[in-house]
């Protein structure tokens, strides 16, 4: 049934339509009020379509349609099909980590710890942020200890300390886990915290300077100092923020700019007025109008990552811009506001955003071509039939012949693609086998049953000719023989006086020949080393997890619970190995004489382990 009829059958109520290629593959998913009045814009009167809409349509082989009860309902299906099918013309958030949040439980801990979290819980506790730069959230949280002296310490520990830490001898914690803290005094500063991550900082001062004041009065110069310096630690840090409105509201404003190649989003996050944070994404073109693309975006964004403020400002107005509006407001538990300013400093923040896009989508087509031409020139230098806009490089590394594990780093026109890295538990391969570690990890990656979407346009093992020998049986062996370039990398030798690392190709006997500063080869090597990091990074997690667990099988009363319960308040081994008595004895379900056997076992177990390659 060709699309035309199909849509003729199609109903006229909400619901969602999925267009798909002649392979079958979902290539978009998008939402109706009316399906048939949908639909019927894309096939009836193509020539109203928009150049870039009229390629999806072109592209499109058949569609599917999903009728539902509401367009509330049409929404949610969306998106939900959409993270699961992933369709190439559509808005994609790709970073799927929730970005870090500062979290404050005022109402479960007598003396509340700021904490970083990426979760946001119903729990009662206090939430700021988001903070899009991991850089920018610890750098907070170190002025707030600083500044205001909270604990530090996690509650297991707080619990159980008898004596202050080294943070109250360095004068950055009140230490109420032995000193007789006033739970009053205490909260106090708790207050204060949250006025400055408010962003109420002109507020904050004027009541320390009311305080400060009240013990110069009280000729209290002692504490008067303390809360002098406190107070130009917070003008210090508010001289360094933008106060952009006036009316100290929490809002966060999108700036949209899109060329032929990219669409970004620029965030601004204002909080009580002040500038505190900005973040950028970038997405290949999807094949969708404005509103649409602004929509996707904004419900993909809130769903997972953000706080949700009380406004959210765009240029451009979101498709279903009330049932947007409607989402929001769930996310957040309260009324959002989404409004498109047309006058006054609203506007003039929507503008300052779209600047922020247009910079990045400056940026990023400059970075484009920077690297096009660095691939121009690897093309060059290895005389390669295609540009290499995808390059695979596959390295293994093991401990002594055991543990042997593999990597897979991709660069997409000249970058990190980390969403493409792939690691392996390498199964077959002999003792110390680095020819048959290649074979193995290369013929699992390329086997007819990979069920491969998108073919590298070279592939680079770590090594020389005898892996770059292996990697040509392989290839011929699956029929891939002359499917893509392959190439080898060989660190250079200094002992042999070597000057550069050696690029082998098939056919050739001696090495490539490139300078030392050579762009070419500088990428050659960026991508070999990260899947160098990435192998080693792999290999020591195994090697970690079986020497913990091996060292710890004879303690008796220490069962998995008991392990993980160490390993997740540790996080490694080796502080585990370090941990006194006390810390030990701090884990929960970890007794006296556990900890003692735990620190007899690890000190007995040999430390003496060979580097992997």
């Amino acid at each position: 049934m060709t699309p035309n009829e199909k849509l003729s059958h199609t109903p006229s109520g909400p619901g969602v339509y999925l267009f798909k290629d002649a392979a079958g593959r979902v290539i978009y998913v998008g939402k109706a009020a009316n399906l048939k009045k949908r639909l019927s814009s894309y096939f009836v009167d193509r020539s109203r379509l928009t150049p870039k809409t009229g390629v999806l349509v072109e592209r499109m082989a058949s569609f599917d349609t999903v009728v539902t009860a509401t367009e509330k309902e049409a929404l949610i299906l969306e998106s939900t099909l959409i993270k699961r099918h992933k369709p190439r013309y559509n808005v994609i958030l790709k970073d799927d980590k929730r970005y870090p949040v500062l979290r404050l439980d005022v109402a479960g801990q007598t003396y509340p710890v700021l904490e970083i979290v990426r979760k946001i819980v119903n729990d009662g506790a206090l939430y700021f942020g988001p903070y899009t730069s991991s850089r920018s959230v610890r750098e907070t949280v170190r002025m707030i200890d600083r500044t205001f002296r909270l604990r530090q310490c996690r509650d297991i520990r707080f619990r159980k300390r008898e004596r202050p830490c080294l943070n109250y001898q360095m004068g950055v914690c009140l230490a109420p886990c032995c000193r007789n803290v006033a739970e009053d005094e205490y909260r106090g500063i708790v207050q204060e915290v949250v006025l400055f991550l408010k962003g109420r900082r002109a507020d904050l001062v004027a009541k320390i300077r009311g305080e400060m004041l009240q013990a110069a009065r009280c000729q209290d110069f002692e504490q008067a100092a303390r809360l002098r310096d406190k107070m130009f630690a917070v003008e210090k840090t508010l001289e360094k923020q933008v106060a952009v409105t006036t009316d100290f509201a929490d809002r966060d404003v999108i700036g949209f700019a899109e060329n032929e190649r990219f669409s970004v989003f620029a965030l601004l996050h204002v909080r009580g007025g002040f500038l505190v944070g900005t973040g950028s994404f970038v997405f290949d073109r999807p094949m969708t109008p404005e509103p649409e693309t602004v929509s996707s975006f904004v419900l993909q964004y809130y769903e997972k990552n953000s706080v949700v403020p009380e406004e959210i400002l765009t240029a451009v107005s979101p498709a279903d811009p009330d049932l947007v509006a409607a989402s929001l407001s769930e996310f957040r538990g309260k009324k959002v506001e989404l409004i498109y300013p047309k006058r006054g400093e609203k506007k003039r923040l929507v503008e300052m955003a779209a600047e922020n896009a247009g910079k990045e989508l400056t940026d990023r087509m400059a970075q484009l071509e920077s690297g096009r031409q660095v691939l121009e020139r690897l093309q060059k230098k290895l005389h390669l039939s295609d540009l290499p806009e995808v390059i695979e490089c596959f390295d293994n590394s093991h401990l002594a012949g055991t543990e042997t594990v593999a990597a897979m780093a991709v660069f997409t026109a000249g970058r990190p693609d980390r969403n493409k890295y792939r690691r392996y538990r390498l199964r077959s391969a002999g003792s110390g086998d680095d020819y048959a570690s290649m074979a193995e990890v290369l013929i699992r990656r390329f086997t007819p049953d990979a069920e491969i979407t998108e073919w590298p346009d070279l592939v680079l093992v770590d090594g020389g000719r005898g892996q770059l020998s292996i990697a040509l049986s392989v290839f011929e062996s699956l029929g891939l023989a002359g499917r893509f370039a392959v190439a080898a990398i060989a660190k250079k030798k200094k002992e042999k006086g070597e000057t550069e690392d050696k690029i082998y190709l098939p056919g050739r006997v001696n090495p490539v020949n490139f300078k030392t500063d050579d762009p070419a080869l500088f990428l050659l090597q960026q991508i070999r080393d990260e899947a160098h990091r990435f192998a080693i990074s792999y290999q020591k997690a195994r090697r970690g997890a079986v020497a913990f667990r091996s060292a710890l099988d004879g303690v008796t009363g220490l069962g998995p619970k008991k392990k993980k319960a160490l390993l997740d308040h540790f996080g490694t081994i080796e502080k585990i190995r370090g941990a006194d008595m006390n810390e030990l004895v701090a884990v929960s379900g970890i007794s006296g004489k556990i900890a003692a056997e735990i620190r007899q076992a690890l000190q007995t177990q040999s430390d003496r382990q060979i580097p992997g390659k």
